[in-house]
């Protein structure tokens, strides 16, 4: 379907009715406008209709962007359909076994470097897999849900057998690092919108699009590059099926944990989609308003009184306004406005149920959260990002009180700061360069933060501040493990361990310098997340030591290594 195939879908679909013919209307989702003409035509050729008569839409599914609820296609339509899904399969022989498929040994034969031809199209074909497969191990895979299609596999197969050809004609040696630019920066790269799932995509093709694809390179574990040379479109076939090793997260480069984060958030979904079906969050009939009570008046009892800020300022001059001094205030002012939502909307809710206001559906659905542990989405929307219940977080809300209430009440910076508990720790970042800058009259826009992690946990055990920046507690590390150094000298990320999924990191000492003194050695640039969903939550990046004899950092990378500000 496409522009002006409107009358002609209109007459094929008379003409089949009435034949009792079959009729296919592709990629219906293209023409949104036309699909209530669609659904006229349909309730039209009901009443003439041959009993043979089929007729056959299809559609793809809505974008990330639409969500899964966006009416594609009309409701009524879809009542009278019998609805089939045609999905990507999720195991990686499966992928690998389709993504060949759609290549012949005609399409072979037509590069005129056939063996650097055939061994680079299983490579990519199985890099089509691998990124295909990694969605299913959640935001430690791709931070969200990229539109990767078969067509970016046969484009990017068109575009590799031209760059072979080209080589051939001109003498020269193939372009190894275009072809990987190519394919990772335009075709699939062009899908990517987060900048770390980027760094994963081009990893992925730096460690397959090499020449050592023609020297058997072992491209997973287990599985190796076949000799081109003895191999035609056959024996590659059946080399995927008797070859290719047993589905395991260490094909993707991840760790054995990686699948039971996967595992374990499969089935919070499953209970979600059938809570979320069974009706309890949205029908107001089927909770008690009352029993909100009980919960109103612990979160009452225990939440703290709002800071007095203004009594905070009274005391300072100013020049004390220093860049962690309006750090604190920021993140003081913001905890206020949080308070006040949290107290107002309770006692509003307590006077709902005691009749002396009209319930609202604010009031309704603050009620069922309460009930159900999740948090309100008005408070949401004023708080921090994430993932924990309601009881949880409101115990993280009380910690991160305790630590404004400490920060404002001294005017100093603490010996560590609880990173985590800040509602921007960014800002927090950025006023160690502001005043690492400041105080070397160096300019800020090339000042860089630099991280070197102690061999301690407790923050009681520190004897003060830091010669030079500030520390910091609170990280996770996701997708790998710390190993703790010895004596005087730095820890290194290591292997994580079995089912410890976010290990607690040591103590930091986070301090700026010049970016030219910035020095990368043996170092893996590790992102840092608010919560485990990664995506937009990203803070920024710190480096992490690796082993000294390890110098390249892709292991870590494909491993989907992070740190969290929260333990989720």
């Amino acid at each position: 379907m496409g522009q002006g195939q409107e009358q002609v879908a209109v007459r094929e679909l008379n003409r089949a009715a009435k034949d009792g013919g079959w009729v296919m209307l592709q990629n219906i989702h293209l023409m949104q406008a036309w699909l209530k003409t669609l659904e006229r035509t349909l309730e039209f050729i009901e009443e003439f209709a041959e009993p043979g008569f089929r007729c056959i839409l299809t559609s793809e599914p809505p974008s990330a962007l639409q969500g899964p609820l966006w009416e594609m296609v009309p409701e009524a339509v879809l009542q009278r359909c019998v609805k089939i899904a045609d999905e990507a399969p999720t195991d990686l022989k499966s992928n690998l076994r389709r993504a060949y498929a759609k290549f012949s040994q005609e399409r072979l034969d037509a590069c005129q470097k056939p063996r650097e031809f055939k061994a680079t199209l299983f490579a990519l074909c199985f890099f089509h897999s691998l990124v295909l497969g990694r969605i299913k191990f959640g935001p430690q895979g791709w931070s969200k849900k990229y539109p990767f299609n078969d067509g970016d596999l046969t484009i990017c197969a068109q575009v590799l057998c031209n760059y072979l050809n080209d080589a051939e004609k001109l003498g020269g040696d193939v372009p190894w690092p275009d072809i990987r630019y190519i394919l990772g920066e335009i075709m699939y790269g062009g899908h990517i919108t987060d900048q770390w799932d980027r760094r994963v995509c081009n990893t992925y093709l730096a460690t397959l699009i090499l020449p050592d694809l023609l020297n058997n390179m072992n491209m997973a574990p287990g599985l190796k590059s076949p000799d081109a040379a003895k191999m035609d479109y056959a024996l590659y076939q059946k080399h995927i099926e008797d070859r290719f090793p047993p589905e395991a997260p260490q094909l993707f480069g991840l760790h054995p944990n990686a699948e039971i984060g996967f595992l374990t958030n499969q089935g919070i979904a499953i209970f979600g989609t059938i809570q979320n079906v069974s009706g309890s969050d949205s029908n107001s009939d089927s909770f008690d308003l009352a029993a909100a009570q009980p919960v109103i008046d612990r979160y009452m009892d225990r939440l703290p009184a709002d800071l007095d800020m203004a009594e905070v300022r009274a005391r300072l001059s100013d020049e004390d306004y220093t860049p962690y001094v309006i750090s604190s205030f920021q993140e003081s002012d913001r905890m206020t406005v949080l308070l006040t939502a949290i107290r107002g909307s309770l006692v509003e809710l307590g006077l709902g149920i005691g009749g002396q206001l009209n319930v609202t559906e604010g009031m309704e659905r603050l009620a069922a959260a309460l009930q159900s542990n999740r948090v309100d989405e008005a408070w949401q929307r004023l708080a921090y990002p994430s993932l924990k219940a309601l009881s949880t977080w409101f115990d993280d809300l009380l910690a991160r009180v305790r630590q404004l209430v400490e920060w404002t009440s001294k005017l100093e910076l603490l010996k560590s700061v609880w990173i985590s508990g800040l509602f921007n720790p960014m800002a927090f970042l950025t006023a160690i360069k502001q005043v690492t800058a400041r105080g070397r009259g160096l300019p800020l826009d090339y000042m860089t933060n630099r991280s070197t992690f102690l061999n301690t946990w407790d923050p009681s055990e520190l004897a003060g501040q830091p010669a030079t920046g500030v520390h910091i507690h609170g990280l996770f590390m996701e997708g790998a493990s710390w190993e703790e150094g010895k004596g005087d000298d730095e820890g290194y990320i290591a292997d994580s361990r079995m089912k410890e999924l976010h290990p607690e990191m040591p103590i930091a000492n986070i301090f700026s310098v010049h970016v030219e003194q910035m020095d990368w050695t043996s170092m893996y640039a590790c992102p840092v997340f608010m919560t485990a969903e990664r995506g937009a939550t990203c803070v920024t990046q710190l480096n992490v030591r690796m082993d000294p004899d390890e110098d390249d950092e892709r292991r870590w990378v494909l491993a989907g290594a992070a740190l969290l500000m929260t333990d989720d």
